[in-house]
This record gives C-alpha cells, structure tokens and sequence, in this order.
C-alpha cells in the first residue's frame, strides 16, 4: 500500500485498529542522515513491549501500581518513504498475542490535534530558539542581580565601618566624660 504522508498512514492504522478491536500507539521514527527529515515510521499495537520491572518495585510507592497493560503484542504497521515522496508499506504484523474485541476500544482523543513531523520539528526548533534567548535573558539577569548583590555587600561594608567608627567615637567620648566627671570630683573634695 502507498500513502501519500507518514499522518495518512497513520489514520489508515488507526481506523483499522478500532474495526479489528485494538488501539494503536506511535513507536519509532527513523531520520535521514543528510537532512535529518522523517523517513520512516512505525505504528504498533498499544500492548507492545513489556513495562519496565522498576515500575512494579519502586520502593517508595504511595499508590498502587496501574495495571500490566503491555504484552508484548507484535502487531504493527511499518512506513518508509520511497523516491522522497510517497510512504510505502515495508512491514505489516497482522497478528496479536491477546484477544481483540471491537465492541472495547476506548474512544478515541479527538481533543488532540495532529502535526506531521515536519510541523513538530519546525515547533522544537522554534521552541529551541526560544528558549536560548530566554536562557541569555536569564543570564543577564543574573549579571544584574550579581551586580546589585556586589553593591549591596560593598554597601553594608561601608555601614559597617561608618558605625564601628561611631561606635568607638561614642565610647571615646564616654571615657573622657568619666575621666572628667571623676576629675572634677577629685577637685570638689
């Protein structure tokens, strides 16, 4: 079969996996070295694989864990791109290692809206520049803040020695009045 996107292969999979009675997931996606664009892809039934054992046995589990959902179904659809522009099937598994049953399958997520790989990348690239401009701008506000610290400390440096300063001109003067209050009383007698 020949689809003219990865997305209308996709939906194809889609709509067969709800008449057959299973859902569908997307697993692999593998790029061009030259140009880093999509040129295959594969879709597998959502019971492929096996769930990580670390999942069942995190010792700091508040809440039981979700049910096993994954069996190592193989089923799946298989797309590459052929002469850079239609998608051709090049691996199709029709079989599933648990019972399938159309009247089951979970409503589908319409809410989410679907962007073809080239959409996705030109999103990550822009989010990609974003967020280098916003790390300069942090940056820089770091500096100023840095900046405004140093001013602070050098600041109370200053207070500190203007107070020690009148702290000991204080206790001079106190020691002086002692000095002549016990003189003149010395004169007195």
């Amino acid at each position: 079969m020949e689809f003219e996107t990865s997305e209308d292969a996709r939906e194809f999979y889609d709509k067969y996996s709800v008449r057959m009675g299973f859902t569908i997931r997307n697993t692999r996606i593998r790029r061009s070295h030259k140009d880093n664009s999509v040129i295959g892809r594969e879709f597998v039934c959502s019971r492929e694989g096996f769930r990580a054992k670390k999942h069942l046995n995190r010792e700091n589990r508040i809440l039981p864990p979700r049910p096993i959902t994954r069996e190592g179904c193989n089923a799946m659809l298989r797309v590459a791109v052929k002469n850079g522009s239609k998608w051709v099937v090049s691996g199709f598994v029709k079989d599933h290692n648990h019972d399938l049953n159309p009247t089951k399958v979970p409503p589908r997520r319409l809410h989410r809206s679907v962007f073809t790989e080239d959409d996705k990348d030109k999103k990550i690239r822009e989010l990609s520049t974003e967020l280098q401009r916003e790390r300069r701008r942090c940056a820089s506000y770091q500096e100023q803040l840095h900046l405004i610290l140093k001013d602070i400390e050098e600041h109370t440096q200053h207070l500190s020695l203007a107070v020690e300063s009148i702290v000991t001109n204080v206790t001079e003067l106190e020691s002086d009045e002692l000095d002549c209050s016990q003189g003149n009383n010395q004169i007195i007698k």
